[in-house]
């Protein structure tokens, strides 16, 4: 018996064994997550002169910068027009795609006297990547895409010492590192390290805030059609067509478990040459757009493509009253685990797919828009390895870390701003949050939860504070992506560009953390800066009117 078992006890150490002789890949700086801040962190930290390792869950650089987001709004806004806010990095990016397009001397221009000129900072998807992709090769930064964290026993930490010592991916790839950074849009390395993170809205007492919280009136991209919710018109109990949620409006200023919508960024064209007609999906049900056909026959206009990339090609978001925003089908995406992800991810793709070829193909679409629809495609030279559709969706809200300093309401209104003293960006855009669900009330559909903008924001300074999490939690850990903000907030910091600046600040202080062997929490906001502000990073802005 006791052979016996020294022969089963045996088995099992040669079963683990690989497993732990695993060799792990060593770095000073180990960036997760390959989106566009998830470049610039690892090629700041680079340049600052450490060994980075980038790891991309994926197959593409980038992140939604090089998924459709090609027009990203950019310092354009308002009385602040004038005062130019991308820097860094960011501008380098820009710079580079400038010359791509043979309109530099335009671009550089643009800069020197302010003002908005939209097409000078636009781009194709694929040309954003060979961007993304030139600019990690030149800085010499090992890349492993394909490489999700592991789900679970994905992060081992230190609990003497408060840091994450290794992480390790699905595919067995161990990564040691000094200093980590979370560049995901989901936020999964600080949630796996144990760092606290929030997903939905706040109250509006918690912070002190207003435009938090379940909002009592939405006018904001609301309806201009009474559309009839009910599966037999007028009858309740018959039931709710489809994207409408049956839940009551709630208590106005409360918290809830409700996130911004996800859609895709279209990147169309009608030139025939380039142009991928759209295919009814598999699993295709034309009862799911049953809104569609009665917003149009109560006399609503919905949106349709144009050209807004180079090359004829559109980037087509959704923040109207209908379009392909999936209002209240997102919420148990940033907590879920893989496979939920992957569903509803999925179903987002073929929803839209099937909108597409609904606009251009249903009678029950008026012939002129159905023509207009039936012009339009995906690309050819784009996505070629997703039959021209983008691989990801706009994930424009999921897990935020909750640290010792959070931003705030307060920090994007124009009348007693709360001031940062430690800037390590700008965010340069108006709180914008898209509508949570479609419910019902009095009787029609009703979008809840956009805001945006109005008289009252500014731009403000983004703390270094918040990319960092409480010490007590986590002491080598930096996130650009999912920074410690309330929902509302958050909703004025999302912009691509802005993500690459704050990405470029992670970096440089994960440089500082490891030259000086201290925590992330304790390096010098003062050698920071100085080093941002000498690689053109912009740190303020000043109202122009």
């Amino acid at each position: 018996m006791k052979s016996l078992m020294r022969m089963l006890l045996l088995g099992l150490v040669l079963m683990v064994r690989p497993a732990l002789a695993v060799e792990p890949v060593t770095a000073d700086v180990c960036v997760y997550g390959g989106t566009s801040a998830g470049v610039m962190a690892a090629v700041a930290a680079a340049r600052a002169g450490c060994d980075v390792v980038l790891i991309e869950p994926g197959r593409h650089l980038g992140g939604m910068s090089v998924e459709g987001l090609g027009g990203s709004d950019i310092d354009n806004h308002g009385p602040f027009r004038n005062s130019p806010a991308v820097g860094g990095l960011a501008l380098e990016f820009y710079r580079r795609m400038a010359d791509h397009y043979h309109r530099r001397e335009a671009f550089d221009q643009m800069l020197a006297r302010g003002g908005k000129s939209p097409q000078l900072w636009r781009f194709e998807p694929h040309v954003a990547e060979a961007v993304f992709d030139a600019m990690v090769k030149d800085a010499g930064i090992r890349v492993f895409r394909n490489s999700r964290l592991a789900e679970t026993d994905g992060v081992d930490m230190d609990p003497a010492t408060h840091q994450i010592i290794r992480i390790r991916c699905e595919n067995e790839k161990v990564i040691a590192a000094k200093v980590f950074i979370d560049a995901t849009y989901e936020g999964d390395l600080i949630h796996f390290a144990g760092v606290s993170t929030f997903i939905g809205r706040e109250p509006n007492d918690r912070y002190g805030e207003t435009k938090n919280g379940i909002r009592g009136v939405n006018t904001y991209r609301q309806f201009t059609v009474r559309v009839d919710p009910y599966v037999v018109p007028g009858a309740p109990d018959s039931g709710l067509i489809p994207t409408i949620q049956d839940e009551p409006l709630g208590e106005p200023g409360a918290g809830d478990h409700r996130i911004q919508a996800y859609c895709f960024r279209m990147c169309l064209t009608r030139k025939p040459d380039n142009r991928i007609p759209f295919k009814k999906p598999e699993g295709y049900d034309p009862n799911q757009y049953e809104i569609y056909v009665r917003y149009l026959a109560a006399g609503g206009k919905l949106w349709t493509p144009y050209e807004k990339l180079p090359n004829g090609k559109t980037d087509l978001g959704s923040w109207h009253d209908l379009s392909a925003n999936l209002y209240g089908m997102n919420h148990d995406y940033p907590g879920g685990d893989y496979a939920t992800r992957a569903r509803i991810l999925r179903e987002h793709l073929t929803f839209t797919q099937g909108l597409c070829w609904f606009l251009a193909n249903d009678p029950r679409v008026p012939e002129s828009l159905r023509k207009t629809w039936s012009q339009w495609g995906v690309c050819r030279d784009e996505f070629t390895d997703n039959g021209g559709w983008p691989r990801l969706f706009y994930v424009r809200e999921a897990r935020r870390m909750v640290s010792d300093y959070v931003i705030t309401e307060h920090h994007t209104q124009r009348e007693n701003q709360t001031p940062v003293t430690d800037p390590v960006a700008v965010a340069f855009w108006p709180p914008d949050t898209h509508h949570v669900r479609r419910i019902v009330r009095d009787g029609a559909a009703y979008n809840e939860g956009f805001v945006f903008g109005g008289d009252d924001w500014a731009p403000f300074g983004i703390s270094y504070r918040a990319l960092v999490p409480r010490p007590a939690e986590c002491r080598n850990l930096i996130t650009p992506t999912c920074l410690s903000s309330t929902h509302v907030a958050y909703g004025a910091i999302r912009l691509e560009w802005t993500f690459m600046a704050l990405g470029h600040a992670a970096g440089d202080a994960a440089a500082l953390a490891v030259d000086r062997s201290e925590s992330v929490q304790q390096i010098d906001y003062d050698q920071l800066k100085q080093k941002l502000l000498a690689q053109g990073q912009v740190l303020s802005v000043k109202q122009s009117r």
